[in-house]
């Protein structure tokens, strides 16, 4: 089992940076990958960002390339997310996702077994 807990959203201006944290516990902590999904009303849930600790490998939806970072630091089982240039379309609830390496697809949703309840990131223009 897998617990996530995010934190860092808040209300923000255009242009604004943001960092969100994705705290995890539970013993396999290492065996899953922590990744970054948003969704805002009446939106499907959108992959944002995933992280390939072993091979050092970086992933991002395009809407967020260049503007967002993810990390990881196992040894405090945190993942992060610094949002820089935050635009009103990033205005969502954005959720820690974690999937086990080697079970189903990055940024597929139904292939994460456990979320975080999200946090809120409110973007104002």
């Amino acid at each position: 089992q897998v617990q996530l807990v995010e934190s860092g959203g808040g209300l923000v201006q255009a242009g604004g940076s943001l960092k969100l944290s994705c705290a995890a516990s539970g013993r396999t902590f290492s065996n899953y990958a922590l990744d970054w999904f948003r969704q805002a009303p009446g939106r499907e849930r959108e992959f944002v960002a995933g992280t390939s600790w072993i091979s050092a490998r970086t992933y991002y939806a395009d809407s967020v390339k260049g503007r967002f970072t993810i990390s990881r630091e196992n040894a405090k089982n945190m993942v992060y997310l610094q949002m820089n240039i935050l635009k009103p379309e990033d205005t969502a609830v954005y959720y820690c996702a974690a999937r086990p390496y080697g079970a189903g697809s990055r940024g597929v949703p139904d292939d994460y077994n456990y979320w975080g309840q999200g946090t809120q990131v409110t973007v104002s223009s």
